[in-house]
């Protein structure tokens, strides 16, 4: 058990996209513990809350023994450590995010050297998408219907149903 690897796939999720669940279904194949880690940032204005988002991933990961779902706030690496976590697993969609994420991974590296930092490409029919591009689609009228689990279209359209003119 001690050779166990322990992944944390940090993000916002807001909301989770298909890009996200194949890169959590990717590193649930090669890691033996996928933490899924949602960032609370009071500072954002999300439109679902971090309860919301831990519920939608739950329901989405539920398939996968080896995948939990949490929330976080605070410096990631601290968080990695309080889990056990060897890994910090990030999605690299172009060039734009390799020069964000490696800034990240540099800087985690010098905060926690033994924790390292895994990219995953998504799939191709993914490499566009993003939780940004998702909202404001869906918020201009358009499809959202294979951008996003069917769970989490559903919770949007009822959500824009209930909070009208809020998202």
């Amino acid at each position: 058990m001690a050779n166990r690897v322990t992944a944390i796939y940090p993000g916002s999720f807001d909301p989770l996209t298909n890009g996200h669940v194949d890169i959590i279904e990717r590193g649930q194949r090669i890691f033996d513990r996928v933490i899924v880690a949602v960032l609370v940032n009071v500072e954002k204005n999300p439109l679902f809350n971090s309860e919301e988002r831990v519920h939608l991933l739950r329901e989405v990961t539920g398939c996968w023994d080896n995948v939990e779902v949490d929330a976080f706030d605070g410096l990631l690496v601290d968080y990695a450590l309080a889990k056990e976590a060897k890994v910090i697993l990030r999605g690299i969609r172009a060039v734009s995010d390799y020069e964000y994420e490696f800034q990240m991974a540099l800087m985690n590296r010098r905060l926690k050297s033994s924790i390292e930092t895994v990219f995953l490409v998504p799939a191709e029919a993914y490499s566009y998408l993003s939780s940004t591009l998702v909202k404001e689609v869906f918020n201009l009228g358009g499809s959202i219907a294979g951008l996003v689990p069917s769970v989490v279209e559903d919770y949007m359209k009822q959500k824009i149903n209930s909070d009208r003119g809020k998202i």
